[in-house]
């Protein structure tokens, strides 16, 4: 059996943030604006974006989806708890919009797992075919 290296055709990076302060983490328009502002940090080209918030001190569920495929977020203040997810292809860098979010959250604790998707057989920098 032969070994063939393979690129991968995206990065896929999963951000659990603990300990952000609970008045971070319920209004929409604040993590709308949040979320845009990371997307363009790594590179993204945003075009559409939709967000829900549960209820008055609860938690939001957004989403931007990209050109080169999406970013997401899950808020659950009661727990002081957000979970980002953003999956770019190309030359996108999603440790830009991490370190975006950090800044605005100021977590106590980040655990990240970072995935190679896919190869590089059809791709462009701005979408994966």
């Amino acid at each position: 059996m032969s070994s063939t290296t393979h690129r991968p055709a995206g990065q896929h990076l999963l951000a659990d943030l603990h300990g952000v302060d609970a008045a971070l983490l319920t209004s929409v328009s604040t993590i709308d604006t949040l979320l845009r502002r990371a997307a363009l940090a790594a590179g993204a080209t945003i075009l559409h974006g939709h967000f829900h918030s549960f209820g008055p001190q609860q938690g939001v569920t957004g989403v931007l989806l990209l050109a080169e495929s999406h970013l997401s977020i899950h808020t659950w203040p009661e727990f002081g708890f957000a979970a980002f997810d953003m999956f770019l292809c190309g030359a996108g860098a999603p440790q830009l919009a991490l370190a975006v979010i950090e800044a605005a959250l100021a977590p106590g604790r980040v655990d990240v797992n970072h995935i190679g998707r896919g190869m590089a057989v059809a791709m462009t920098t701005k979408a994966c075919i």
